[in-house]
């Protein structure tokens, strides 16, 4: 089981962002997190990738507890935020080296920098600074930081959010190819999308799954 959720409950002052959420994923599959603007997703992938705890119930991520095990977890987690934070004066291949630090990746970083680019098709922009990039390249390069430590876990929230339609596709392909040795939880609120990318769905309203 690569995700269990028991009884996850996210208080902000009053209001329930999450409401007595249980859900688990498998090993290796892609997972569509459905619902309108609002609803709960981005607040649960937050507490799924440790960088917000929840107010009660439980998350495990590869079997490690996202509270009591959080460095572990990270260890296990890529993550992409919806606003996709890059540093922008940064050229491509030195903002991945900072990443490989950051993981402490040590002699192995160049190697895998050469191996990122090639698998999220940064070859041709590499050599730029982030800022200069098309929103599509820039997201390509928050997938690359995301898969830079290999992780078993991709937690990505509205990857495709703003792309046009050559992005869009090129993004779709790449979150399959990767999937197929990955475990995915992909948030949107299009059902293109879930059709286009996923084996399962889970439809989260007001704070609760609807379905799954």
């Amino acid at each position: 089981m690569s995700i269990q959720i028991n009884n996850l409950t996210k208080l902000y002052d009053t209001q329930k962002a999450l409401n007595n959420v249980s859900l688990s994923i498998q090993t290796g599959e892609i997972v569509g997190l459905l619902g309108p603007n609002g609803a709960g997703k981005s607040t649960l992938m937050k507490i799924i990738s440790g960088y917000i705890p929840q107010s009660s119930g439980t998350a495990a991520v590869c079997g490690f507890d996202v509270q009591a095990q959080s460095l572990e977890v990270r260890k296990k987690v890529g993550y992409l935020p919806e606003n996709n934070p890059l540093y922008v004066d940064m050229y491509v291949r030195e903002y991945l080296d900072f990443v490989g630090g950051i993981h402490n990746i040590g002699k192995a970083t160049k190697n895998r920098i050469d191996e990122i680019i090639e698998i999220t098709g940064l070859q041709i922009e590499q050599k730029k600074k982030i800022g200069q990039l098309s929103k599509g390249y820039k997201q390509r390069v928050g997938l690359a930081q995301a898969l830079f430590h290999n992780p078993e876990v991709l937690i990505l929230d509205e990857p495709t959010s703003g792309l046009d339609p050559n992005q869009l596709l090129e993004i779709r392909n790449l979150i399959k190819e990767v999937g197929k040795t990955k475990t995915i939880l992909l948030s949107t609120h299009i059902m293109q999308e879930v059709e286009a990318m996923c084996s399962k769905i889970i439809i989260i309203n007001k704070g609760k799954i609807i379905t799954d």
